[in-house]
């Protein structure tokens, strides 16, 4: 279970770098739309932070310290960073995933959240699923903004297929 959370993860990361380079100038990944609360740059920041906390810092002992609230208050920014970003975590994901025990799945994951306290896979399948949700997010609201229905690919079979064979 443990590479296939991997794969996941980087999955959603790459495909929601996608995403952000479908958005036709900086300045709109920033914008929402009524109702909506969180541009889609703030959703990727987001799960940039959500992750390098609780993969990177948390289960790998990067050192990371979140700034949750920076990652929704910002405001601007380049598409490419963001995407940068996104890529860079899903290289940390890996990084952490290569040297993560196996038995580390069936403790308990080291914190609680919220007041919850959950076994380390099942809190790696809400990280999985969070991510999916807030791509989800991203990928509405670009089409919404700009009316472009192109795709980022994401939660593409091909690219798990593609992963097992490697």
């Amino acid at each position: 279970m443990q590479e296939d959370v991997r794969k996941l993860l980087n999955r959603e990361l790459e495909a929601f770098a996608r995403e952000v380079e479908l958005f036709p100038d900086d300045e709109s990944l920033w914008r929402t739309t009524p109702g909506v609360t969180n541009s889609a740059g703030n959703l990727a920041l987001h799960a940039c932070g959500n992750l390098r906390h609780f993969v990177g810092g948390v289960l790998g002992g990067s050192g990371y310290v979140r700034d949750r609230e920076a990652e929704f208050t910002t405001r601007s920014g380049r598409r490419e960073d963001v995407a940068r970003q996104l890529r860079e975590t899903a290289m940390l994901v890996s990084d952490v995933f290569a040297r993560l025990p196996r038995e580390v799945l069936d403790a308990p994951y080291p914190r609680s959240h919220d007041g919850v306290q959950l076994r380390c896979d099942t809190f790696l399948l809400h990280l999985c699923t969070h991510l999916a949700f807030h791509l989800g997010q991203a990928g509405y609201l670009r089409r919404a903004l700009t009316r472009d229905p192109r795709t980022s690919g994401a939660l593409s079979l091909k690219e798990l297929e593609s992963s097992n064979r490697g």
